[in-house]
């Protein structure tokens, strides 16, 4: 039986889920510092694409790479994250001016982390189909695999829905996560990509998702208007999907790296 995560992270459609989880890292005021002062998100051309590309790519490897390219992926990961460095100049929602911020805090880590698993089901739920509670479960776990590795103590992670569940609500409840105007400037970029005309109906539809499946308050704090026309047209939209995908070719809707995983682990089985 194939892991839950090869089921979900197969999917192409999983990225309209990406920029929900971008906007709620975005909400926590020393992850969007990092991001403004340590990428070229705003100030190069393709800075957020090239961001995409690279997420993209290390969830694809460390879900259906070898043991040698995953461990190069967590590698790769460990130097970016250490190399993020700083301090605040200003105050960011609760935090003081000269707060120091880390993208290898494992405290950052787990809500980047969990905004990923809280996006990624919902939106494979929204597009693909429903998962049952051992499924969801099942995901949680397969995902803290990670955690060691990327030097979270044991059991840092949520194992179970539940426990993301809990997390995700705690946090959105507590004091650490408020949109700041940093927040605002970075979601303006991934709401809105300079992209031409022809991409419009792509982007129309990820910013209708995304507006759509994140949080009340934190759509709310970011200033999206979201009315009960929008979220008929989501959901109709998404049936529309969940009835049109199973005519879809599998090289249309599963990324090569799954169909590539998949034919290795046939192969090692009839070894």
């Amino acid at each position: 039986m194939l892991p839950v995560s090869w089921t979900i992270h197969r999917e192409v459609v999983l990225l309209l889920g990406w920029a929900r989880a971008i906007l709620m890292q975005f909400a926590h005021p020393l992850v969007a510092r990092g991001v403004a002062d340590h990428s070229g998100f705003t100030r190069e051309g393709f800075g957020r694409w090239r961001r995409l590309h690279r997420t993209l790519g290390a969830m694809l490897t460390l879900t259906f790479g070898t043991e040698a390219e995953v461990a190069a992926t967590l590698a790769r990961i460990n130097g970016i994250h250490h190399r993020v460095q700083g301090r605040l100049a200003v105050p960011e929602g609760r935090f003081e001016p000269g707060h120091a911020y880390g993208a290898d805090d494992p405290a950052l880590l787990r809500w980047v982390h969990a905004t990923c698993l809280d996006s990624f089901l919902r939106t494979y739920e929204l597009f693909v189909a429903p998962l049952s509670t051992a499924q969801r479960d099942a995901y949680c776990a397969e995902s803290a695999d990670i955690e060691a590795a990327m030097g979270m103590p044991p059991g840092y992670l949520p194992r179970s829905h539940d426990d993301l569940a809990r997390y995700v609500a705690g946090m959105l409840q507590g004091d650490e996560i408020a949109v700041s105007d940093t927040a605002r400037c970075l979601a303006r970029e991934v709401i809105y990509p300079p992209l031409g005309w022809a991409a419009w109906p792509v982007t129309a539809l990820m910013r209708l998702t995304t507006i759509g499946l994140l949080p009340a308050s934190l759509r709310e704090a970011y200033g999206l208007r979201w009315t009960p026309r929008r979220e008929r047209t989501l959901r109709l939209t998404a049936a529309t999907v969940r009835h049109l995908r199973p005519f879809v070719p599998s090289l249309a809707r599963e990324w090569p790296m799954a169909r590539r995983a998949t034919r290795r682990k046939a192969e090692i089985a009839v070894l």
